[in-house]
């Protein structure tokens, strides 16, 4: 049998047109619909990046799990030692909550530290409590990636630190953000606080769209002479969510103009668009040897997508499947693919099933059947 294309001409619903094109100075960008997972826009979205302090979201990440599993609590007083002092405190000149050395910090302030103020002593003393050390810290770090399928992520230290090999991509970035908002909505708040104080010191989210009324909500920025200055943002309006990571910008100001405007044409470009229907039959193909010489192909599942109109314009759609089909045709397991893509998108593929069982039919029919098939092909 051979492999068969068809295409449907039948979901060409819109005049063809050239799907809109979008730019960003970022050096890798990356946006999302964060309830489908549809990647909206990327550049160089799968390379990796120095992620400088977005990446104490998978430091924050690790904490909430073992909060959920009991083997710690908000409660918990937690010390900070002198390394995490030295590497991350007032004497390192990095992001600091300016906690005291050898102090015992509440672990809720200590996250807050980590999400409001960016803190690097905090990120230091959190891993050893949870790890015993910031090295062996990392290596949970790794593993717990590989669960979550970042695929272009490797974690040497807790805070982001500059390192050769500490690294992420924005996809991962946007994957892991994701997984935050949906897994643990209950500690997503913190990404929301505008400011901390701690030690009589005051500071402020350096997350610049918390007050840009454009539903921002979280969550992370950072930025180190390597990285330039990055954010990953989440923001929701009407109903609809939308995750945003971007890097490699050249000042704060710059970060937060690009943040805005890509999630404000995030939000007018794209909408749902209903491409087939529950059950919905979407091709006749020939059958051979069966007591119907024709099956209807159907998706079970209604097909949406989330495009913007021209790419909704631009939409292409086939069917693939090893032709002929010979009977018995089953309604078991799918019989062939049908493959939707329009320009800038990632394809949409869909299983069909033949609507109807369709059983061999007799060995005169299916001689016979073989003879038309010798002197007049079907085809579609």
């Amino acid at each position: 049998m051979r492999r068969f294309l068809f295409f449907l001409v039948c979901l060409l619903l819109a005049p063809g047109a050239a799907a809109a094109q979008q730019t960003t100075p970022a050096v890798y960008a990356h946006l999302m619909d964060a309830e489908s997972g549809t990647v909206l826009f990327e550049k160089n979205g799968s390379v990796p990046m120095a992620p400088a302090s977005m990446s104490k979201l998978m430091s924050m990440l690790l904490l909430f799990d073992r909060i959920e599993a009991g083997e710690i609590s908000l409660e918990d007083e937690i010390p900070i030692s002198i390394n995490a002092w030295e590497k991350g405190g007032a004497k390192s000149g990095s992001s600091t909550m300016f906690a005291e050395v050898n102090s015992l910090v509440p672990l809720e302030d200590l996250v807050r530290g980590v999400i409001v103020q960016s803190a690097n002593d905090a990120s230091i003393a959190i891993a050893e409590a949870l790890a015993g050390s910031e090295e062996d810290f990392a290596r949970d770090m790794n593993a717990r990636a590989k669960t979550l399928g970042l695929e272009n992520s490797n974690f040497v230290n807790a805070s982001g630190w500059p390192h050769p090999q500490h690294r992420m991509s924005a996809a991962d970035l946007g994957k892991l953000a994701r997984h935050i908002i949906l897994k643990q909505p209950q500690h997503y708040a913190y990404y929301a606080e505008r400011e901390f104080t701690w030690n009589n010191i005051r500071q402020y989210n350096r997350n610049p769209l918390l007050g840009a009324n454009i539903g921002a909500d979280g969550l992370k920025t950072g930025h180190t002479e390597e990285s330039g200055y990055g954010l990953v943002a989440s923001a929701e309006r009407d109903g609809r969510r939308l995750i945003l990571v971007l890097n490699g910008l050249q000042s704060e100001r710059q970060r937060a103009e690009e943040a805005a405007r890509l999630l404000r044409w995030g939000f007018a470009a794209f909408r749902p668009y209903r491409l087939l229907g529950n059950n919905a039959v979407v091709a006749r193909v020939p059958v051979w040897h069966g007591r119907s010489n024709r099956a209807a192909l159907v998706a079970r599942q209604p097909v949406e997508a989330l495009w913007t109109a021209e790419q909704y314009g631009a939409m292409r759609a086939r069917i693939i499947y090893d032709s002929p089909l010979y009977a018995p045709v089953t309604m078991e397991a799918p019989v062939a693919r049908l493959i939707i893509e329009t320009e800038g998108a990632q394809s949409i593929e869909v299983p069909l099933w033949s609507d109807a069982a369709i059983p061999r039919a007799g060995l005169f029919s299916r001689l016979l059947d073989s003879l038309e098939a010798l002197l007049f092909p079907r085809i579609l």
